[in-house]
Order: structure tokens, then sequence, then C-alpha cells
């Protein structure tokens, strides 16, 4: 398993957009409190979003997962909200592109800071069971589907575990 210690997510929930800076590797051991974070501001009525990659060492399936269910719950706010995607760097932008993920964000590769000074509050990310992660991958993976059909080839395996995981026995 990666050690995620490390990594951390900083936001600023009081700006507009809301900033979230990533710092370390973007992983499902550390996704989950990321989509809860995103649903919360969804619920106080913020609908534009930047996430800083410059210190995002990597990411899994898992987290653009989210970040896909992310940008297709701001689609159907009305007026639609944004999610951009600043300073991915190469390897991040190939697999966001990848998985037909640029379709939905807004990709801003340039060098600009989009404001993460202010990003000073940690997200804590709660501790949650096997099953409760289960369920978590297994939403991201099936929101990475949703995103792009192409993706339920790649993903297919994965699905079939995961549902029969979290099925109730």
């Amino acid at each position: 398993m990666p050690d995620t210690s490390s990594s951390v997510y900083l936001v600023d929930p009081t700006s507009d957009p809301v900033v979230v800076r990533i710092e370390g590797r973007a992983c499902f051991q550390n996704s989950g409190c990321l989509r809860d974070f995103i649903h919360e501001m969804l619920q106080q009525g913020k609908t534009r979003f930047v996430l800083d990659f410059q210190h995002c060492s990597g990411m899994d399936s898992t987290f653009l997962g989210v970040l896909a269910g992310a940008a297709l719950e701001l689609r159907k706010t009305a007026p639609e909200g944004t999610l951009v995607v600043a300073r991915p760097g190469p390897r991040n932008l190939e697999l966001i592109r990848n998985l037909g993920l640029h379709r939905l964000l807004i990709l801003d590769a340039g060098e600009n800071d989009p404001g993460v000074d202010n990003c000073r509050t940690v997200l804590e990310c709660k501790n949650r069971t096997e099953i409760e992660t289960a369920r978590l991958v297994l939403e991201a993976h099936e929101n990475l589907v949703a995103a792009e059909p192409a993706n339920r080839a790649k993903f297919q395996d994965v699905l079939t575990f995961l549902r029969n995981r979290v099925q109730p026995k």
C-alpha cells in the first residue's frame, strides 16, 4: 500500500471559487474526504471549484472517479458549476485525458497561481470500514463509466469484484 500519511488536501472553503490544494498522492485512501467536502460545499450553494495539482505526486482511478462524480454533479446545478484542474503536470494530465475526463473538467495547465495562498484548512479524512471504502471505490469507478462509456472495458473486472464485495450476503 502506498504511504498516504504525507498526503493532504488544503482548502479555502470561503473563497469563490472554492480552492483545494492537493499535497502528495491522491488515492482511494484519501479521496473520500474530498468527495465529502465537495458535497458539503454543494449543499452550501458553492458551485465553482479549483483544484491545484502543482504538488500532487500522483493519483489513482478512484480519485479520478471522485473528480468525475463531482464534475457530473456540478453539471446538474443551475447555473452549471465548474471544476477547474489547475497545474496538473504532464503525467496527471495524461491520466485525465486517458479516461476522457478532460471533457468534463476545465483544464488549466498554465503556471498561474490559482489562489492557493489561503488554503490553510486541512481536510480530515474519517476512518472508513472496509465495506465503506469498497462502496466509495465502486461509486468512483461507476462515475468513470458514466463520464466516458469506453471506460467500462477498462474497469469491468474492478466493477464486478466491488459489486460482489458490497452486496449483502
